[in-house]
């Protein structure tokens, strides 16, 4: 197969992830997803679950600062965040994988970390029932609950995103190829992907 990286940005309840595990196992490669948090912690020397819980909050807020007070405050030495500390610990993560070979990256702004590789970049949406049915099943909460999920979500990757890619997250010009994957399920939409990426 081509030397070619595939990286899968998505909204929560989309069947993202799920498609990014089918896809690497179709193409025998390795799949990243909360393994980056793992490496990433030994990077830079932050506990994985601060890293999970801290990796999309960009603004300043009062729980955050209180959170961060552990690992000496909300700036760090060189004068940056500890969210882009994190940000950066990532993203050496990810091109350290990506020098390795073929594999499928979920999330991260891994498309844009890995804009100078032969990526193949795809967004996964669905829309708002599907979702919010996907959550409700998924973490046993309630319809309001599963809403508020995705709210949450949804402006935290986005804010996310733009703030370090400065690009608009799930705009369509900005990867090869979006799929609803309400609409294909998470198995045909990783052959989808395989195909389109030329890797079939």
């Amino acid at each position: 197969m081509k030397n070619r990286i595939i990286t899968i940005s998505r909204q929560i309840g989309s069947g993202g992830k799920s498609a990014g595990k089918e896809l690497a196992s179709l193409l025998s490669v390795p799949f990243y997803d909360r393994a980056i948090v793992d490496l990433a912690a030994k990077e830079s020397g932050m506990d994985a679950e601060f890293i999970e819980s801290g990796e999309q909050m960009i603004t300043s807020s009062m729980l955050f600062n209180v959170a961060t007070m552990g690992y000496g405050g909300y700036f760090t030495d060189a004068g940056n965040t500890l969210t882009d500390k994190i940000y950066m610990a990532e993203s050496k993560v990810i091109r350290a994988i990506a020098e390795k070979g073929p594999c499928v990256i979920v999330g991260r702004c891994a498309d844009y970390i890995l804009r100078e590789y032969d990526c193949f970049n795809v967004f996964m949406y669905a829309q708002n029932p599907v979702r919010v049915q996907r959550i409700m099943e998924e973490r046993g909460v309630s319809q309001k609950e599963a809403e508020k999920i995705i709210k949450i979500s949804d402006k935290r990757r986005s804010r996310h995103y733009e703030h370090y890619t400065g690009r608009s997250w799930g705009k369509a010009t900005n990867y090869h190829l979006c799929i609803d994957g309400g609409e294909t399920g998470y198995k045909l939409a990783a052959e989808i992907i395989m195909k389109a990426a030329g890797l079939k």
